[in-house]
């Protein structure tokens, strides 16, 4: 099969199917390319010069946070520091960005989970974004436990959890074959133990009713598309190789496996690119 297209790059769009075998599909601007098709064969990524903000679509050098130009990186609301570090929410001070975006994303129900990536780590996310999150980390297993009203909410949480475990994804080992499986809701219940103290003064200050600790879920196995895992991980960056190509070996995560490096697809969101195989 023979495939080109020029375009624009986003982080690739998957789903899994009733088996918890992952598909992966690659936007390039409006088209989308089916790339578990494409395992085995030779493919190239061009980076032909262009970088466009993808929100508000100004030529920018150099992309910020997966795809912005400076000054909406600046600007932003989903660029702001509390993003990543979500227990510095600083929404009651009067200080967010943008209060209503906030409240449309930030003042929602997420998630605080385990998943197991190059290890167990803790995380945090929306609760429309599961299990989306753990297939772009790389998670070969997933297991919410605790339902929060407020990003905020989830953060604190998060913060006393990861005095016991990481709250980290090791990229490179993970990139390098699958972690053992792990019983994830064993390891909830002695991290729950170990944090109650924190854990027990947050459900006082915030209420029972939002923050739902989750005892029932079901752990979600992944399985990921790849024929060969790499013994030693080169990472492939179109910043200093705009011409990337090899033979697909497989997808984890956000990244194409190939025989010549890895490449994090969502790095070079906004990139203008052409895809051939």
């Amino acid at each position: 099969m023979s495939v080109e297209a020029l375009g624009h790059l986003s982080k690739m769009e998957a789903s899994l199917d009733t088996e918890g075998r992952v598909d992966y599909q690659l936007p390039i601007d409006d088209r989308r390319i089916s790339m578990n098709t494409l395992i085995g064969q030779s493919i190239s990524i061009e980076h032909i010069g262009d970088i466009h903000c993808i929100h508000c679509g100004r030529r920018t050098k150099k992309s910020f946070s997966q795809g912005y130009c400076y000054p909406c990186f600046s600007k932003l609301p989903q660029c702001d520091t509390c993003i990543m570090s979500p227990e510095k929410c600083h929404f009651h001070h009067g200080t967010c960005r943008d209060p209503e975006w906030g409240e449309k994303y930030c003042f929602t129900d997420h998630f605080v989970y385990l998943s197991n990536t190059s290890g167990v780590k803790v995380g945090i996310t929306r609760g429309t974004q599961l299990p989306t999150r753990w297939i772009d980390q790389g998670a070969t297993q997933g297991l919410p436990i605790f339902r929060v009203q407020t990003r905020y909410q989830a953060g604190l949480i998060e913060d006393c959890i990861r005095e016991h475990i990481a709250d980290k994804t090791h990229w490179q080992k993970m990139l390098k074959g699958n972690s053992d499986s792990v019983d994830l809701h064993s390891l909830r219940d002695e991290l729950m133990a170990k944090s109650e103290d924190g854990l027990e003064f947050l459900e006082q200050e915030h209420g029972l009713q939002a923050l739902q600790r989750l005892y029932n879920e079901n752990i979600t196995e992944i399985k990921f598309p790849v024929e060969q895992f790499p013994e030693k991980v080169k990472s492939l960056n179109l910043d200093k190789q705009p011409l990337v190509e090899g033979v697909l070996q497989g997808i984890k995560g956000q990244y194409l496996i190939m025989d010549a490096g890895v490449i994090n697809i969502r790095k070079f969101t906004a990139y203008n690119i052409k895809f051939t195989a």
